[in-house]
């Protein structure tokens, strides 16, 4: 199916939250029509979220991962990482940090660190819900067993962010070691659903071996997994991987997408990325008015920041978690948005 005068994709897109795969290839492989995508999806976030953008506050509590993903910093080959991990204190530290800064969702983030067991998840887990009772606790840590999900919602956390990185087997082989699989991705993904999490998938836009068609098959599987988060940035390359010779991943192609993404799941919580602002210097921004509605400000130690380099020339490593709050609150509202203190539920009824 061609793009042509007599036929609007983004209408149609708009209209029926979805499009065939030829026009959604050809959809993303055009720039003709960014300026409306842009425009249709703020206007859609806008009518669901208003101008509200939420914040999540990062913590990057181990740079620790078992795995060898060849795209990533601190994967466990990478003999040159700084490893350092954070204790329960230090992490509540950040926390109590975040709170007095309105923050009301953390995200505990960090590699698949097999010192942090389930036990000390849970753990640590149950001290920020006790802490914090009218707060979201989001977990972003990898592959588990379906009864450490469980164990780990029982003590207290709600949102569980896992990004599947192509839905597509032989890239999905291209990208990781052989022990790692497609099936168990989506198997984690499915019980993280099952057990009651708002969940939240995406992938890396540019990676190695992606094609347009892998990107359409992106979109397929999201919509059978209906998730209430995607988050999707540049593929950036880190000099100690496999693929520090590939290019980056093309910013207009990301803000392309996010467009067709909130086209697609209007009620979805989808994050301009820290990686969007990497790439360019007003890659969030750009980001925010082509449909995302969150941001995620770090609340990690400053001096780990750095550490926990999963691409290279990763922003705001230096900031306190103040300045962040205070740059962000400034850049948003040059834009006409506004970031607000508040939970940020995603509002359901759009993406069933």
């Amino acid at each position: 199916m061609m793009i042509h005068d007599t036929w609007d994709p983004v209408a149609a897109l708009r209209r029926d939250k979805d499009l065939p795969d030829d026009a959604l290839v050809e959809l993303l492989d055009t720039d003709k029509m960014d300026e409306a995508l842009a425009a249709a999806a703020d206007s859609v976030r806008r009518s669901i979220y208003g101008d509200q953008i939420y914040v999540r506050g990062l913590i990057e509590f181990t740079n620790y991962c078992k795995n060898d993903c060849y795209y990533c910093g601190i994967r466990r080959d990478n003999r040159m990482a700084e490893r350092y991990r954070l204790t329960k204190e230090e992490i509540l530290s950040c926390c109590k940090k975040g709170y007095a800064l309105g923050y009301r969702t953390f995200v505990l983030q960090g590699g698949e660190d097999p010192f942090y067991t389930d036990e000390k998840i849970c753990d640590i887990v149950s001290a920020i819900r006790t802490g914090y009772p009218d707060c979201a606790i989001t977990l972003s840590i990898g592959e588990k067993p379906r009864e450490s999900y469980q164990a780990y919602f029982d003590a207290g956390a709600n949102r569980y962010l896992l990004r599947h990185e192509t839905a597509e087997e032989e890239h999905y082989n291209k990208l990781h070691p052989k022990e790692l699989s497609l099936a168990n991705r989506k198997r984690c993904l499915f019980d993280l659903k099952e057990i009651g999490y708002q969940v939240g998938t995406g992938i890396m836009v540019g990676s190695p071996y992606q094609t347009t068609k892998n990107i359409v098959a992106d979109l397929r599987f999201m919509q059978e997994l209906k998730p209430d988060m995607i988050g999707i940035g540049p593929f950036i390359t880190h000099r100690e991987t496999p693929f520090a010779a590939f290019p980056k991943g093309s910013l207009k192609l990301t803000v392309r997408l996010i467009s067709v993404l909130r086209l697609m799941f209007p009620y979805a919580l989808i994050p301009a990325t820290t990686a969007l602002g990497t790439i360019h210097p007003l890659g969030r921004e750009m980001g925010l008015e082509a449909g995302a509605n969150v941001v995620m400000p770090n609340l990690s130690p400053v001096q780990v920041r750095k550490k926990y380099e999963l691409y290279e020339n990763k922003i705001c490593t230096g900031e306190e978690a103040a300045e962040c709050k205070s740059c962000l609150e400034q850049r948003v509202a040059g834009i006409g948005y506004r970031i607000v203190t508040d939970i940020g539920d995603v509002k359901r009824g759009g993406n069933e």
